[in-house]
């Protein structure tokens, strides 16, 4: 910690937050005129202390003090340890502006390489979270509303059976199909569609197809649990009156799932964003990811103020993600958490 002042705000900062946060919840409950029985009411004391004390040690300890410790890593420059605190040890924006400029002092140019990075990763994972949902809706509604329930328990085993196998297992199980004398290489030459392997390794198509198949559950599971709450009777009621599927699924179905869509796309956005293990293993020799960047900061340039800017930023990419879907589906963050 380099002065009193940032260790007092790294500190303080959360627990006013927790303060604020709970006086307005008081405010709202005494406004409402709520009389439902309390936490502690409904839990008994032993366990509702326990439970805050645990969920206040995992949110304080292992989520907000480490992400603010960053944020204060990440305006420092890189120094000896020896040195931090000392006279050299500064606030500065070297760290950001190397990562739009690509140097400490000079503007002169883009950092074009890691620019095209991040907004790359930010693309692609907005086109892998709609091309998630365009594969996980029908078989959500399909399990939700239309199956069975002894068919339903086979279909959830089929998708949960799968991702029993580590991620990075999975991910070179996905080198080893697109590879140039991979399975799908194979089919296609013997079914004489090509004559030649084709390198989707380099045309970053393993890598694609990767983080859509990794994140299919966590855009999977919030969707079918919406559309599990539906009642059946209004989907009958718009098909009595006469509207066609596709209406029934944008205006009755979508609608009531909105929580639902928008927990899946904030969940696979992030995580997909944030995924070190796929790009390593399914990138080609020229592909662009940040996340792999932020690795390079940290653990092979060795310069962790820099990595700490760099992830900063990726996180407030996600943030400002986070926040336009909240506008586009009009739900809450209460909402999108449940």
């Amino acid at each position: 910690m380099t002065n009193p002042l940032t260790a007092t705000l790294l500190f303080g900062l959360p627990f006013a937050l927790i303060l604020a946060f709970a006086a307005a919840a008081t405010i709202e409950r005494r406004r409402a005129g709520v009389t439902a029985p309390g936490f502690f009411k409904r839990n008994g004391t032993p366990v509702a202390i326990f439970l805050i004390a645990a969920v206040g040690f995992w949110i304080l300890f292992l989520i907000v003090l480490p992400e603010l410790y960053m944020v204060d890593y990440s305006f420092h420059p890189k120094l000896p340890q020896i040195k931090r605190g000392g006279p050299e040890d500064q606030y500065t924006l070297a760290n950001y502006r190397y990562f739009l400029f690509g140097s400490t002092t000079s503007t002169a140019n883009w950092n074009v390489t890691h620019l095209n990075a991040f907004w790359i990763t930010i693309f692609v994972s907005v086109i892998i979270t709609i091309v998630n949902f365009a594969i996980c809706y029908p078989l959500a509604y399909f399990m939700a509303q239309v199956a069975r329930p002894p068919t339903v328990l086979k279909l959830m085993l089929l998708l949960v059976i799968p991702y029993w196998i580590n991620e990075i297992l999975r991910a070179f199980a996905f080198r080893i199909l697109f590879g140039s004398g991979g399975l799908i290489n194979q089919a296609l030459i013997g079914l004489g569609i090509t004559h030649d392997p084709i390198d989707f390794l380099a045309l970053d198509v393993a890598l694609y197809a990767g983080l859509t198949y990794a994140y299919l559950l966590i855009m999977m599971f919030p969707l079918y649990n919406a559309i599990e709450s539906l009642d059946r009777n209004q989907v009958e009621a718009a098909r009595d009156l006469g509207a066609p599927w596709w209406h029934v699924h944008l205006f009755v179905v979508m609608p009531f799932a909105k929580p639902g869509i928008a927990s899946g796309a904030t969940l696979v956005f992030m995580l997909c964003a944030g995924s070190l293990a796929a790009p390593l293993i399914l990138g080609g020799p020229k592909t662009l990811w940040f996340t792999p960047i932020v690795y390079d900061r940290f653990f092979q340039a060795f310069n962790w103020p820099q990595g700490s800017a760099y992830a900063i930023i990726l996180l407030l990419a996600c943030m400002v993600f986070v926040m336009a879907v909240m506008r586009l589906f009009r739900v809450s963050l209460s909402e999108i958490a449940r």
